[in-house]
């Protein structure tokens, strides 16, 4: 599929874009990933790296921001598939900065969708967050409004044969800004204290290699229109405490505003659309009735490789698969993320 392919991440300056091009880099025989993003200190700390040298004439790094719709239309040109990350995300900052989360998520994944369509691109995938399921707070809206401009884009397309879709998933563990970083950042400044909302928040996780996987995969299955969920664990807050710092003592912070004590993949409505497979869930939104998806469904299910969700439920942190302590600490000290 990537053999002589061109491929362009937005954000892929960040945690998840930079591991998902050297990922695409050792491993496939591609023709050239782009790196878009606003941030020229991280491209150039990137262009240093020995992977990025290595394959110097496979990667381009272009500055730009999503809300530019002109700098996308240029920046998409030959370009085969398109991972889209960028994103503004941290909670607190949305509700006190609303007008640029929507310039950025909503606004910004509109002209990656025009550009897209502009330019012909045979792919595009966006990156979503548990949080734009049932969303309580801004950035979750956000992403929610961004996800179904993704699915929707299927349906104005015409005769082109771009596809779009969403990859839905939890926290990516250690990853800038993530609690799991926050806790080992105060333990290394031996913090007398470590602080913890609520002793029963629960969240999902998914560690950076396994969310490149589970996009790239995405990439090869999608047929457009589909919100791809992946099977993942959770753990308890709590526990991710003891993991990382037992010795010092914890105080109790109460919820943030716009804050979860457990966080949703798959609402009720939704499952009713959606469709599992071994590793993963589908869900498909109602108004999107193309052959393709039709097909594709009907083969999947003659075929044994998924089931349809016949009874609704939700998937949620707290009803799921937890990982232990010693599984955190085992996936930490392997250090599974990339800073």
């Amino acid at each position: 599929m990537f053999k002589n392919k061109s491929i362009l991440i937005t954000g892929g300056s960040g945690s998840f874009g930079r591991n998902f091009a050297k990922y695409i880099l050792k491993n496939y025989n591609i023709k050239k990933v782009v790196i878009f993003s606003r941030d020229e200190l991280k491209q150039f700390e990137l262009s240093q790296q020995s992977i990025f040298k290595k394959f110097r004439s496979k990667v381009r790094f272009f500055l730009g921001d999503i809300r530019d719709i002109d700098r996308l239309k240029y920046s998409f040109k030959d370009i085969n598939y398109i991972v889209h990350a960028a994103a503004l995300k941290q909670v607190d900052t949305g509700e006190y900065n609303p007008f640029e989360f929507i310039k950025t998520n909503v606004i910004g994944g509109q002209n990656v969708i025009e550009a897209g369509i502009f330019n012909n691109v045979e792919k595009i995938i966006a990156l979503s967050t548990d949080k734009a399921s049932a969303p309580i707070n801004l950035y979750g809206a956000t992403k929610l409004c961004s996800d179904k401009l993704f699915v929707s884009a299927n349906n104005f397309t015409g005769n082109q044969k771009i596809k779009f879709s969403v990859v839905r998933y939890g926290n990516v563990m250690a990853s800038r800004g993530s609690v799991i970083e926050k806790f080992i950042n105060l333990k290394e400044n031996n913090a007398k204290k470590i602080p913890i909302t609520d002793l029963n928040m629960t969240r999902f996780n998914i560690t950076i290699e396994d969310s490149v996987k589970f996009v790239i995969n995405c990439l090869k299955e999608m047929t457009g229109g589909e919100i791809f969920v992946p099977k993942i664990p959770s753990y308890r807050i709590f526990d991710l405490y003891k993991a990382v710092a037992p010795n010092i003592k914890y105080e109790l912070t109460g919820v943030r505003p716009g804050e979860k004590i457990d966080e949703c993949l798959i609402t009720e409505e939704e499952s009713i659309n959606s469709y599992e497979y071994k590793n993963h869930f589908v869900i498909y939104d109602n108004f999107l009735k193309k052959k393709e998806i039709l097909l594709k469904i009907k083969n999947d299910l003659r075929n044994k490789k998924c089931k349809k969700i016949t009874k609704p439920f939700s998937y949620t942190s707290n009803k799921n698969k937890f990982l232990t302590i010693s599984q955190i600490k085992s996936l930490l000290v392997n250090k599974v993320h990339d800073q």
